[in-house]
């Protein structure tokens, strides 16, 4: 508890806020600063971080929630191959109450009589595959880059192995293309990025380099109320400066370099392609597809999915809220007709959606306006 309380401190944390206060006093002028994870999302608002800050200075959420940026068409996929008949599909909780095109969603199916089941991990699903030889197992591999380097690990042993009935979904998404899409766009001004400290382990500090050169702050934040708040504080510190560069605050959890062995195993087995993600669109490098070595572990090629042309629910402001265009309370559904138990789009499914995370902390006037 002691390592815990270190980041709960009520005393650094009302130090950190006045160092905030002060920097945002001296740069006088609005600052939107976007958290692009959806574990520094939900502890933005379990710590009530919002509406510490002053006035001037606006905290957006990104597309940093995985579940969130599975597109309709994915949800349509991974449906396509749950209703296959000797199939075994298998996918971590959230993915089951992800509404594909019509509202239908793998717990609807399942409840229909299709074998869906829960997994904590891919080899929990690989495993299932070795218990169960006359089926066809399929693990939807969601994830960024925190979760790629197991799936890899498990496509290599399943290989090894010679496991045949076991492939993968790949929905994977990895982060540095789209943040390279929002620091672009002419639309949305974003003077600094708290980035992942999940997904950093795994790439390093460079790859948010793109963040530097377009003169935008960056700092790889931890989960705790100090944590986060001296990240503020630090992309406040750059703004004041005019000086810009990647900035590692959770230095007990992040390397400058990252994690080369884990990368090294995600690039052996998958490669990079276009992806689309919900909100921004398609995405080139964005995604990750097994190689042609690992081509007979790729449930799309063992099934020949075909290519769905998807709608998102009418009315779900998810995709705009995931770009940090919108609030969860400028959506005309959001806590109406879209709640945790009726989630209408994904945002209001994960406990990582910005949505959910508004919900549970019910979020007031100033600290969504």
């Amino acid at each position: 508890m002691k390592y815990i309380d270190e980041y709960r401190d009520p005393e650094l944390a009302k130090g950190l806020l006045r160092r905030i206060e002060h920097l945002a006093r001296k740069i006088q002028k609005n600052i939107a600063i976007m958290e692009i994870c959806g574990s520094h999302t939900a502890a933005i608002g379990r710590f009530g971080i919002r509406e510490l800050l002053p006035s001037n200075i606006r905290l957006l959420s990104g597309p940093g929630c995985p579940v969130c940026v599975t597109s309709t068409g994915e949800i349509d996929a991974a449906l396509y191959l749950a209703k296959q008949e000797n199939v075994i599909f298998t996918s971590f909780g959230d993915m089951l109450r992800v509404p594909a095109s019509g509202g239908i969603t793998l717990q609807m199916i399942r409840a229909g009589g299709a074998d869906v089941r829960v997994v904590l991990s891919p080899l929990d699903a690989l495993g299932l595959a070795e218990a169960h030889p006359d089926k066809d197992v399929v693990f939807m591999g969601i994830g960024f880059e925190t979760t790629a380097p197991t799936i890899a690990a498990t496509l290599k042993t399943a290989k090894a192995r010679q496991i045949r009935n076991f492939t993968v979904l790949s929905v994977h998404k990895i982060i540095p293309p789209a943040l390279q899409i929002l620091v672009d766009s002419p639309d949305l001004r974003i003077d600094g990025f708290l980035c992942p400290g999940h997904v950093s382990v795994i790439i390093g500090a460079d790859a948010y380099r793109p963040v530097i050169r377009a003169q935008r702050a960056a700092v790889i934040t931890g989960f705790e109320p100090v944590d986060i708040l001296q990240g503020i504080s630090m992309i406040l510190e750059q703004i004041d400066t005019r000086q810009f560069e990647v900035v590692i605050q959770y230095t007990r959890g992040v390397r400058p370099e990252g994690n080369k062995k884990a990368r090294e195993v995600m690039e052996e087995v998958f490669e990079t392609v276009t992806a689309k993600w919900r909100g921004i669109g398609w995405i080139p490098g964005s995604g990750l597809n097994p190689r042609e070595a690992y081509c007979d572990f790729d449930a799309r090629r063992r099934f020949v999915v075909p290519e769905f042309v998807s709608e998102d629910p009418k009315g779900c402001s998810c995709g705009d809220i995931l770009c940090g265009v919108k609030t969860p309370k400028e959506c005309p559904l959001f806590r109406t007709v879209c709640t945790p138990v009726n989630p209408i789009g994904p945002c209001m499914v994960s406990s990582e959606g910005t949505c959910a995370a508004y919900y549970k902390y019910h979020l007031n006037e100033k600290e969504t306006g």
